[in-house]
């Protein structure tokens, strides 16, 4: 019996171990998709951080060609001149994505909506997936004085 006792054992240590794995793999099949479990707030515009010196980041120029564009917002903006302010954000690798801008602005607020999309010189291609610290410089029609200014998201 003595010589037999060790691989018993084994068996059911791996016996006992595989019982674990397909428990801890979880019970629910939910179809292979993942539950939405985020909740949304947004009814509206965001105030975004003011930056009083400025936190560039890779420089972007808006590109209203960008495909499969969707709205973002930006983390913090900075003034640049009296009607001039840079807008701060993270985005994808600048070999791949771009953003695109518009401005709305009236006498209390200047309401920044900021989008993202694909190059259109990277349809196709692969990308990496890292994130980056992005720049862009927005031109205002108006000084910016003592306005506001909301990210639209």
């Amino acid at each position: 019996m003595k010589a037999n006792s060790g691989p018993r054992r084994v068996g059911a240590a791996a016996a006992t171990l595989l019982a674990l794995l397909a428990a801890g793999c979880g019970q629910a099949n939910n179809g292979g998709t993942q539950a939405d479990t985020t909740t949304s707030t947004s009814s509206g515009p965001n105030t975004p951080t003011e930056q009083a010196t400025p936190d560039p980041g890779r420089t972007f120029t808006a590109n209203p060609a960008i495909v499969d564009a969707h709205a973002m917002t930006f983390d913090s903006w900075s003034p640049l001149a009296a009607d001039r302010i840079a807008v701060n954000f993270q985005i994808g690798s600048p070999d791949c994505f771009g953003v695109d801008v518009t401005t709305t602005e009236t006498s209390g607020t200047v309401t920044i909506a900021l989008r993202s999309g694909r190059l259109p010189e990277a349809q196709g291609r692969m990308c990496t997936m890292i994130a980056v610290f992005g720049t862009l410089d927005v031109q205002l029609k108006q000084p910016l004085g003592n306005r506001k200014v909301l990210s639209a998201q």
